[in-house]
C-alpha cells in the first residue's frame, strides 16, 4: 500500500508542501528583519522555531528529541553536532531549547531571503578564504555568547554524502576553549534517510536529536596546562557518536 502511495507523497511535496515552505521562508526571512532590534527575544524565536517546524510537519516526518535536562538555563553552550541533511538546521533550530546563534558557511548570506534573515538574527558568517577572515568570524561568536545565548557548529564543515559521520575541524572547540564554555554534543539521527545531499525528494522517516551531557574541556589539559585539542575532538566526537547509536 505505502508503494502505491508513493507517487502521490512525492506529487503533495512539489505542489502543496514546497510552496508553503518557500512562501513561510519568506515571511520569516522579513520578520527576523523587521525584529532584528529584538534578535534574541524570546517572541522571536518562537517563530523560528514554528517555521522549522514547519518542514516536518507538511513533510509528515516525526520528530523525537531528548536529553533537554542537561541544558541549565542561563548557561551559554557551545553546540557541536553532526550534519548528515538540510533537514538538520531545522531540526536543531525547531527543537532545540536555548536562543543560540549559527555559524554558517559565508556561501549562504546570498541566499535570496535566508541570508539577511540570518544576518538579522545575528548569525555569524565564516569567511573561509583566509585565516585572518576566519578568525574575524570566530571573534564576532565569541562577543554574542553572554547571557546564556549559545552557538550550534557542524564541525564536519558539510553534509555527509554516505550516511557516515566525517573527520571534526577545530573551529567549534577553539571558541569552547577561547571562552571556557561547556561543549553539549548533539546527535541527530534521520535526516540522512530523509534528505540525503543530491537527492530532489524526501522520504518520510522517523529523526531524533539526542542532547547529550557537557563537557568540560578542561579536563584535557596536558602537562603544560594547555587543553589537549585533539583529545577534546575525539571526546566530543565519540559523544556525537554514541548519541546516533541510542
Amino acid at each position: 500500500m505505502k508503494y502505491i502511495l508513493l507517487p502521490f507523497y512525492w506529487i503533495y511535496q512539489y505542489v502543496i508542501a514546497w510552496p508553503i515552505l518557500v512562501l513561510l521562508t519568506m515571511f520569516t526571512g522579513i520578520f527576523t528583519v523587521c525584529t532584528a532590534r529584538w534578535r534574541n527575544a524570546e517572541f522571536v524565536h518562537k517563530e523560528q522555531q514554528f517555521w522549522s517546524r514547519a518542514f516536518f510537519r507538511l513533510m509528515f516526518i516525526p520528530v523525537s528529541v531528548d536529553g533537554a535536562e542537561h541544558i541549565q538555563p542561563g548557561q551559554s553552550y557551545v553546540f557541536v553536532a553532526n550534519h548528515q541533511s538540510m533537514f538538520d538546521v531545522w531540526l536543531v533550530y525547531g527543537w532545540l531549547p536555548v536562543i543560540f546563534k549559527w555559524l554558517m558557511k559565508a556561501e549562504l548570506r546570498k541566499v535570496p531571503f535566508i541570508g539577511s534573515g540570518c544576518k538579522a538574527a545575528g548569525h555569524i558568517f565564516v569567511e573561509r578564504r583566509s585565516a585572518k577572515a576566519a578568525l574575524a568570524s570566530l571573534k564576532e561568536v565569541e562577543k554574542q555568547l553572554t547571557g546564556g545565548v549559545c552557538t550550534v557548529i557542524f564541525p564536519e564543515g558539510t553534509r555527509t554524502l554516505t550516511g557516515e559521520m566525517g573527520r571534526f575541524k577545530r573551529g567549534a572547540f577553539q571558541i569552547a576553549i577561547d571562552l571556557g564554555l561547556p561543549v553539549i554534543p548533539l546527535s541527530l539521527d534521520g535526516c540522512y534517510d530523509v534528505l540525503p545531499k543530491g537527492r530532489l525528494y524526501v522520504k518520510r522517516h522517523p529523526v531524533h536529536m539526542h542532547i547529550g551531557e557537557p563537557i568540560d574541556l578542561k579536563q584535557f589539559k596536558n602537562a603544560e596546562g594547555n587543553i589537549d585539542g585533539d583529545a577534546a575532538i575525539e571526546a566530543v566526537r565519540n559523544a556525537v557518536l554514541k548519541g546516533i547509536k541510542g
